[in-house]
């Protein structure tokens, strides 16, 4: 991943050895050692579930104790012999900041490798500024929550359409101005830290996929499909197939809320007219929630009949504010193609872990994720 974990990042302050971790088996090893939490996991279970020898196991935990990033955590009663020494995660061994740039705030958080949040910041934010104010007050509240921390970098999401594998911005719907900015490479000279950008609703399914939903159960673990729906300020979608987030060929995969359902509709801020953003916005805006609820309901139904996934995911501050409307709306829309088609049970609905900081957590992941070997699609 071009400005990912592995360039340039150095050794923070938790002396995290990165090097050691751009091995496919050592990022094996370490996710199961975060999925497994406090508990822990002995050797031979790794060994069993990676399909590895014991001995290259115990090459990889020992270079891992070595750079801090595992630890004992106790024994555990064997089948025969001596009792099993099991290993866990050592989640303050390094950290990683997730920044997410909204039309009119950002919110930034710092995780540590299990992908708790450790420290936050939000501040207000006029994305219409131009790229220099947004640039330097954006560095100027990280590098307030970092402090003496020194993180393996700083991903950050926003509303695209963007280039993920550049770090590059589209013409974001209504600040047309950031066309072609190098939003990437400006954040990582401002910082002096990698930086990884992706859209905010990618950002929050990765999360979603590997990190608080995960935990929670909410999200793919398994290798499921979802779709990530965000109405905030803007619309659009993140989409998990598999358990990886799809991005597409030119990574523009997800411009859910651009999609055309009413030919002679309001103009929207894309230069289309019907899009699913501006006429969920508009419904909103006149009060008329339950509409908008209707509306994301019909393009989720589209989803669903395009892509067959298995679960619908809401988030974003306008579905916060009305969370059961737009789950009953959504959810009656998608029960009712169900009916019609005959498929059984309709897909399920569900608001997204995460809350008001789920799109921050997600970017951290882009981070992260890398070092377990997880969140590339």
């Amino acid at each position: 991943m071009p400005g990912g974990p592995g360039a340039g990042a150095g050794n923070g302050a938790a002396g995290v050895n990165l090097p050691a971790l751009r091995s496919h088996n050592a990022a094996l090893v370490l996710d199961l050692l975060r999925t497994a939490g406090a508990f822990g996991i002995s050797r031979l279970e790794l060994a069993e579930r990676t399909g590895l020898t014991p001995q290259a196991v115990s090459k990889i935990t020992a270079r891992l104790r070595a750079d801090g990033l595992a630890t004992e955590a106790g024994h555990r009663a064997s089948t025969g012999g001596k009792p099993r020494t099991v290993l866990r995660l050592v989640p303050e061994a390094g950290h990683a900041a997730g920044l997410h740039l909204d039309r009119d705030e950002l919110t930034v958080v710092l995780c540590d490798l299990a992908g708790a949040v450790v420290a936050e910041r939000r501040a207000p934010l006029d994305l219409g500024a131009g790229a220099d104010a947004v640039v330097e007050g954006a560095a100027a509240e990280v590098e307030a929550l970092l402090g003496g921390v020194s993180p393996l970098g700083v991903g950050v999401a926003l509303p695209g359409p963007l280039d993920h594998a550049l770090g590059v911005l589209h013409r974001v719907t209504g600040f047309p101005e950031w066309d072609g900015f190098a939003l990437r490479d400006a954040l990582a000279g401002r910082l002096g830290l990698p930086v990884v950008v992706d859209k905010d609703t990618n950002a929050a399914a990765l999360g979603v996929a590997v990190g608080a939903g995960a935990r929670s159960g909410s999200g793919s673990a398994g290798g499921g499909s979802f779709a990530y729906l965000h109405l905030g300020t803007g619309l659009g979608a993140g989409l998990v197939i598999g358990g990886a987030v799809h991005r597409g060929a030119r990574t523009g995969a997800g411009e859910f809320g651009h999609q055309v359902i009413q030919l002679d509709g309001p103009l929207c801020e894309c230069g289309n007219r019907g899009c699913i953003e501006v006429l969920c916005l508009d419904a909103v805006g006149r009060g008329a929630v339950a509409e908008a609820a209707r509306v994301l309901g019909a393009g989720a139904a589209n989803l669903v009949g395009l892509l067959d996934i298995d679960l619908v995911l809401l988030g974003g501050r306008t579905v916060a504010a009305h969370e059961e409307v737009f789950l009953q709306g959504v959810g009656a829309v998608l029960a009712e193609r169900a009916r019609r088609e005959g498929g059984g049970t309709a897909v399920p609905v569900r608001v997204a872990p995460g809350g008001a900081r789920g799109v921050a957590e997600g970017a951290a992941q882009l981070l992260l994720a890398p070092l377990f070997g997880r969140g590339e699609g």
